[in-house]
């Protein structure tokens, strides 16, 4: 499905029917971010202040260039508290007289006072992320201009709207940010309609109108113009400004976040046969149940939430968003093979609901509320006015009552009572409802509770991101046993952006507040982190049990369908097989059948391999969804790292071998090479070419291990000149050995024993200024960087990565990172500004370290990007990454230290790298 057809789809969903008497809705404001109106402005502090101009609106105001940026955590003496003073003046026709005019805010930033013709629309609004309305039909001058002016208060008079919305860990702002407009309505009109629809077909519609008309029809669409099921007549009690109709569907399509199905629900109301109004409504045919101890069930279907929390962000506009960002996010969240999304931590813009609804994510919508929250009389109406505007929107299928804290218990029963659809609600952070929600829990916590208790397990919050922690690093671990356990119902990992906003008193600079919003999976514009692709292959819906391809390869692949909806059968299968040579490459490409395999099951896919396919290095396998985007292309290595590494190396020469000594150290020449050793201790001491000295040197050390190389002998092995340490059990078990080829390339072989049993690190270090590198070419896994414990996501292949100093979550947010760790080296071109030099392995799982990251910590030591000295290392274990919540050894299994046994340093034991450097300039 490709994002055009999607946009049109959306935008479909909403047909114009001819009806005489519907909603009018007149935007006094822009629709979104993307299109606004000018209206005059006043602010009372902080940037551009105390001076009428314009603004634009809908917008957050300081993104504006006016009054003061702050974060929720800004200590409440030093926090903006500033007013701003809205007017805009517009029409209203002479023949809307005698009908209903409401001003619709979606929604302002904090407490809104408006009037109209300097009259009050009615008591100011507290609470900012809530649409709300006022009848304004008394105030206007019918056939002139009206005064609209709106006060809004970014810091609120009610304490308690501070502690839900402004105390929190996230940006704080004010203005009018969501659009404003006029609903002019028939004098008689549908005030609120709500939908109960079913997945078996029994349908449930609550219509509330301002006076009661005399009749009621209901028609349902299952498209444009496609009626579905008969008309519904009903004669309106006239004592009553409400009716209830029910009525048996048969054979509805369901909605499901895998196959959003969507129907609307035409309802017109009479008065002496006459239609006085008409509203459309869209839903969906879906039940959400709740079986404690067991799990959450949509549509009769056992679901697990892959989920992300999502802020309503831009950093040009904070809050304010428009019905393009809403598409951009889902389809964003979508691509990671996501299926469900928190807000966070206030209810959403509609359009992004509408999103949700058409292309499919189940949503858990959440009333405002961090550590903090509303009072009884403030929650009950802002929750209100939430599930008025939401209810029937089919992705909602859990409430949130707040967060972290953020809980009025007391609020608890009426979303029982305003919901029509009984949704379940949860206390994100609690053990509340039947739901385990407990954030940041290590793998395997719980003393008779969360991962070791007899409640569903659905962690509103896992895996907090911070700089390149969290999010992918551990999902793979979190994942498996979520996927296994019966009573695991998934869960939402934080968060989906970093919140980097512009800073207009700042010259435009991005800020995440330091570390504070630098949680995101994507940049502020959507610039895709490692663990982007790691989440998207872990949660990808088709699922590749791990296949090592070796001579007896069949084609066929183990695979798991983990749809929840979805056959297999209804995806598409293609293959590519490719061969790395020096200079080219080659490729054929196919496509295989599809498997018939039921959700939840097991099964086979069969690669209709070509009779030559031994004669490539890489087979990759790629799954497209229903709608033809790409869950995840795979990529399973045919030839060995000793197969291509023989297409690079060359041992055979007419090459002259020529040595000299001076003290501890032994040059060796050949061809346009001299290299440097040291013959005490075997060192690689220095290296130049024909175009001068490289920069390479000081190696191998090893880490962690002991460099007890000693007793070195000097030999010719056939025209080949060996420099070879000896072995001794107690004080030299780690051995080295250089052999030089008269070709000119050199040989590094190294048998050692990790230092402990439990080390960070398992390899060589070699040291290079960081100054000279000016990119690198290698094959093996890319083009990100891995941790131990965030080894998916990326693909086997040829990858040429240029230098930068690019750290995770900050300015300039450029990705992938150089930087770190890079699994599966093959070999690699390594480039300065004037020289090169090439390492071939012929290893297998060989790790290649590229220089160190910024070290940061924190007050719990969670966050620690651990590297060996050094700055190009070769390794067969790596460290893994923490969280801002986490160590990195409770992220789970992956997460912890290296392990090996030295059986008592016997040499057949030892770990062995094998190298092959070619330094010649030639």
């Amino acid at each position: 499905m490709n994002l055009c057809v999607l946009c049109v789809s959306v935008v479909l969903f909403f047909p114009l029917f001819s009806f005489s008497q519907q909603t009018q809705k007149i935007y006094l404001s822009g629709t979104g971010s993307d299109q606004t109106v000018q209206w005059d402005f006043f602010c009372t502090g902080g940037m551009n202040a105390n001076k009428w101009t314009k603004i634009a609106v809908p917008s957050c105001w300081e993104l504006q260039g006016f009054g003061k940026y702050d974060y929720g955590f800004a200590k409440d003496s030093v926090r903006g508290k500033e007013k701003g003073l809205y007017k805009h003046r517009f029409n209203a026709p002479a023949n809307w007289k005698g009908k209903v005019i409401n001003i619709v805010f979606e929604g302002v930033m904090t407490d809104a006072e408006v009037k109209v013709n300097g009259k009050s629309a009615g008591a100011i609004h507290q609470g900012a992320f809530y649409a709300f309305k006022y009848d304004i039909s008394k105030l206007l001058n019918y056939g002139k201009e009206n005064t609209l002016e709106v006060t809004v208060a970014k810091h609120s008079a009610n304490q308690s709207v501070n502690e839900a919305e402004r105390k929190a860990d996230f940006w704080i702002f004010g203005g009018i940010f969501r659009p404003v407009w006029l609903e002019v309505l028939p004098t008689v009109h549908i005030e609120q309609v709500a939908i109960d629809a079913k997945v078996n077909g029994n349908f449930t519609a609550k219509i509330q109108t301002n006076a009661a008309p005399e009749s009621v029809t209901l028609q349902l669409y299952s498209s444009l113009t496609e009626k579905f099921g008969n008309p519904i007549a009903m004669q309106w009690d006239k004592a009553s400004n409400g009716i209830t109709v029910k009525n048996q569907f048969a054979s509805p399509k369901q909605w499901n976040a895998e196959a959003p199905i969507l129907y609307k629900a035409v309802i017109t109301i009479y008065k002496n046969g006459k239609e006085l109004h008409t509203v459309t409504k869209q839903f969906g045919f879906r039940t959400v149940e709740v079986k404690q101890r067991d799990g959450i069930y949509v549509n009769g279907v056992k679901v697990k939430m892959k989920g992300v929390n999502r802020h309503a962000f831009r950093p040009e506009t904070g809050r304010t968003t428009s019905k393009q960002i809403s598409i951009e996010d889902v389809l964003l969240i979508k691509e990671m093979n996501m299926n469900a999304v928190r807000m966070s931590h206030y209810p959403p813009d509609d359009h992004f609901l509408d999103v949700c609804d058409s292309l499919g994510l189940f949503v858990m919508d959440e009333l405002a509320g961090w550590h903090g929250n509303y009072d009884e009389t403030t929650g009950k109406k802002l929750l209100k006015e939430m599930i008025d505007h939401d209810v029937n929107h089919p992705s909602i299928i859990i409430w949130a009552n707040g967060n972290e804290g953020g809980h009025n218990f007391a609020l608890d029963k009426y979303f029982t009572e305003f919901d029509i659809q009984q949704r379940p609600v949860v206390h994100p952070w609690q053990l509340f409802g039947g739901f385990d929600t407990q954030h940041y829990r290590e793998y395997n916590y719980g003393i008779g509770n969360y991962e070791n208790g007899k409640d569903i397990v659905m962690p509103t919050e896992f895996l907090h991101g911070q700089f390149d922690g969290g999010h992918g690093a551990g999902i793979e671990d979190y994942w498996e046993k979520m996927w296994h356990n019966p009573l695991s119902a998934g869960g939402f990992l934080w968060d989906f952006a970093d919140n980097a906003v512009v800073r207009k008193d700042k010259n435009d600079s991005l800020d995440t507040d330091k570390h504070r919003a630098a949680d995101g999976i994507v940049g502020p514009h959507h610039e895709k982190e490692a663990s982007f692709y790691t989440i998207k292959e872990v949660w990808s819906p088709v699922f590749f049990e791990r296949r090592e391809i070796a001579e007896g390869f069949d084609g066929k692949l183990n695979i798991e369908n983990r749809y929840h909806y979805t056959n297999t059968k209804e995806c598409s299968f293609s293959w590519k097989l490719k061969r790395f040579d020096v200079t080219t490459s080659k490729e054929t490409e196919g496509k295989a059948t599809a498997p018939d395999i039921q959700p939840g099951a097991k099964g086979t896919v069969q690669i209709p391999l070509p009779a030559d396919w031994k004669n490539y290095d890489v087979l990759y396998v790629t799954v497209k969804d229903r709608y033809q985007k790409e869950l995840f292309t795979w990529s399973f290595p045919i030839s060995s790292p000793a197969t291509t590494g023989a297409r690079m190396i060359v041992k055979e020469g007419n090459n002259p071998i020529n040595t000299s000594e001076k003290d501890s150290l032994l040059t060796v020449a050949v061809k346009d090479v001299a290299v440097v050793l040291n013959k005490n201790n075997g060192l690689l001491v220095s290296v130049k070419n024909s175009k001068g000295e490289l920069p390479f040197n000081n190696g191998p050390v090893l880490q962690d291990g002991v460099n007890n190389f000693k007793s070195f002998k000097q030999y010719k092995e056939g025209n080949n000149l060996v420099l070879e340490s000896s072995f001794n059990q107690k004080e030299s078990y780690n051995t080295l050995k250089w052999t030089i080829y008269p070709s000119g390339w050199v040989q590094l072989q190294v048998n050692y024993f990790p230092a402990a049993y439990f080390t960070n690190f398992a390899g060589i270090n070699f040291s290079f200024p960081e100054k000279e590198i000016q990119s690198v070419t290698y094959m093996g896994d890319g083009p990100y960087r891995v941790w131990k414990n965030r080894l998916k996501g990326n693909q086997f292949g040829v990858w040429s990565k240029t230098y930068n100093n690019t750290e995770t979550g900050e300015a300039p947010w450029i990705y992938p990172e150089f930087k770190g760790y890079h699994s599966n080296f093959y070999g690699g071109h390594f480039f300065t500004k004037t020289n090169r030099f090439t390492v071939v392995t012929e290893n297998e799982g060989l790790f290649l370290r590229l220089f160190t990251p910024a070290w940061k910590t924190d007050q719990w030591h969670n966050y620690e990007p651990l590297f060996p000295t050094g700055d190009i290392s070769f390794m067969q274990g790596i460290s893994s990454i923490g969280s801002k919540t986490q160590r990195n050894e409770t992220t789970g299994p992956m997460g912890s230290k290296n392990i090996f046994y030295d059986y008592e340093k016997d040499p057949s034991r030892a770990l062995h790298i094998n190298l092959y450097f070619n330094f010649s300039a030639q």
